[in-house]
């Protein structure tokens, strides 16, 4: 049943300038990659689970047995291992179909006509790459199996670019500085936004190293020279993501910046209100001593020239403030 399973996700496109045949296999033992040395094999697997099926290829075609414990491990870091004539690649990609960032592990496994991609989960990064091996557009058919590695990898660069651009424009509207606001809400997406950034660029700081890793493999068959383009490409995207992480990072400062002069703002007015009335106050709480002998309790219009003072002492305290021009 999980062989059955295995060729139900395994196929196999042999190619060259002047044929393209698409194989859907019966039995793990068809896997020949010896097979007509002048076409280049692509062959695709969906799932990372299938060990006894990766064993049995290792050992029909006398492919170097070390891939045997590279394909049994469950979790592998980004790594470029050179082995016998083949060279092993494992990056983990950003899985960028729905909002929620999630990612997987894909492996490739090249030799100078053949190469062998294990994608963890189902996707549709390389159909248009497929597309040009039916239809024969452009050179790949021309080409190598070092260059097909080079246009997976660059499909995988270009959806985050995708991705990044569209979630940038989304984000933009959101997040215009036009429409900051201190609040709650708004601080929160410009947060979320930065954990995406953060996501983004980790995958391609780490997707870089690989590529800077493939640029200085010497193996018979494999040109280097492309990864020099692929290593441009990731350094731009990371320049972008850099460049919108300060943006935001100066929206988070801008909000700050809101809040400690609305507080000043708040604060100015309280103390304004409390100088004007400390006087008021001083003025009220000697007269309202309960003591005999206050002379200008007496006197006939004491209460009315007390509150005549109380209103010039307010009047004289806000001209002052506004002649400061503290309100």
């Amino acid at each position: 049943m999980k062989e059955n399973d295995f060729l139900d996700n395994t196929t196999i496109i042999s190619y060259s300038g002047d044929n393209y045949e698409k194989t859907d296999f019966s039995s793990i033992s068809e896997i020949d990659f010896s097979k007509n040395k002048t076409n280049i094999k692509w062959l695709n697997t969906y799932g990372i689970q299938y060990e006894e099926a990766f064993k049995t290829i290792v050992h029909q075609n006398k492919l170097d047995d070390f891939l045997i414990k590279l394909l049994s491990d469950d979790e592998h870091p980004n790594k470029v291992i050179l082995l016998d004539n083949l060279l092993f690649v494992t990056i983990r990609v950003l899985k960028t179909e729905s909002h929620v960032l999630d990612s997987e592990q894909m492996i490739f496994i090249v030799s100078t006509d053949f190469l062998w991609s294990i994608q963890e989960k189902k996707g549709d990064y390389f159909n248009w790459i497929r597309e040009r091996l039916e239809g024969n557009k452009g050179i790949v058919r021309k080409k190598s199996a070092d260059y097909l590695l080079f246009l997976l990898l660059e499909s995988i660069i270009d959806n985050y670019q995708d991705t990044y651009q569209e979630n940038a424009e989304l984000s933009a509207d959101k997040l215009n500085s036009s429409h900051i606001k201190p609040t709650p809400e708004f601080t929160s997406l410009v947060e979320k936004r930065k954990q995406e950034l953060f996501n983004f660029k980790k995958a391609t700081l780490s997707l870089r190293d690989t590529i800077i890793k493939l640029e200085k493999v010497e193996i018979k068959g494999v040109e280097s020279k492309y990864f020099s383009e692929l290593k441009e490409q990731t350094n731009n995207l990371i320049s972008n993501i850099d460049f919108e992480l300060q943006e935001l990072e100066s929206k988070i400062n801008l909000i700050f910046s809101i809040q400690g002069h609305r507080l000043n703002e708040v604060m100015k007015t309280l103390t304004i209100l409390s100088v004007v009335f400390i006087p008021l106050t001083f003025l009220a709480g000697i007269y309202g001593m309960n003591f005999e002998n206050i002379p200008e309790l007496k006197f006939k219009y004491g209460y009315f020239i007390l509150l005549g003072i109380m209103v010039l002492i307010t009047i004289i305290s806000i001209w002052y403030f506004k002649r400061k021009k503290w309100f």
